[in-house]
């Protein structure tokens, strides 16, 4: 007898962490404000720009981008991703 075999789809933070780690995207896709580098974030499912403050979502795998989307950084986080 066989076993059948269930097809569980990803999470929303594995879908995300698929299209952002990797490396050519990364090399990419840089701040919308600055222009600068971004930081992926895997435990929030959001892309960091340090220069400006900002934290960009990831949604099922898709980085959003635009300013609207973005939330500032407290002082707190900003201090924490400029020692990374």
């Amino acid at each position: 007898m066989q076993k059948m075999k269930i097809a569980v789809p990803p999470t929303d933070a594995e879908t995300s962490q698929l299209a952002v780690t990797d490396p050519k995207l990364m090399q990419i896709l840089v701040c919308p404000r600055t222009k600068g580098p971004l930081i992926w974030d895997k435990s929030a499912s959001e892309l960091i720009s340090v220069q400006a403050a900002l934290a960009f979502p990831v949604k099922e795998g898709v980085p959003l981008l635009q300013p609207q989307t973005a939330r500032s950084l407290s002082d707190e986080e900003l201090i924490k991703w400029k020692r990374k």
